[in-house]
């Protein structure tokens, strides 16, 4: 939320023109911080053996929500997906389930090799995920309110005017 890649900053600098693009109104994304990426780098090298993947558990919005929390008054035009965008974000496909472990603040996806995937060592506690398991921006069970991202810009708005 805020970075080069985000639309938050896209849609601000151009909510004095009164209409936002809108790729698609059923497009959802993960919305995750600086801030909460870092921790969880930080969180992988006391952790990790190596190979591993890590994932965060982090809330899902869907665009006419962010459009409407970072310019209220903006109108929308739907403008169409372009070519290689995606509807949805996914961080973990059906074919990582059979490695993947859950913890309560992030998912953990083991290499496949050597069964390391079944080492207690690099388990660590995690609980497997169910077989056919995927961790997609409009399956996740926590989503993020226009109400709580507007609440970020405002506390974020120099980071997010100035990206």
């Amino acid at each position: 939320m805020g970075s080069r890649g985000s639309v938050i900053p896209f849609f601000k600098s151009i909510a004095d023109k009164g209409v936002l693009p809108i790729t698609d109104e059923r497009m959802t994304r993960f919305m995750i911080t600086l801030e909460q990426g870092v921790d969880l780098v930080w969180h992988a090298f006391d952790d990790m053996v190596g190979g591993e993947i890590y994932v965060k558990k982090i809330p899902s919005m869907n665009i006419l929500d962010i459009a409407r929390a970072a310019a209220p008054a903006a109108k929308h035009e739907i403008v169409g997906i372009r070519p290689g965008e995606k509807l949805h974000e996914q961080m973990i496909g059906e074919e990582d389930a059979p490695h993947t472990y859950e913890y309560s603040d992030y998912y953990k996806i083991l290499p496949a090799i050597n069964n390391w995937s079944e080492d207690p060592a690099r388990i660590n506690g995690g609980v497997k995920v169910t077989p056919g398991f995927t961790y997609s921006s409009d399956n996740n069970p926590d989503w993020m309110s226009k109400e709580q991202l507007s609440t970020w810009i405002k506390d974020n708005a120099n980071k997010v005017g100035r990206i």
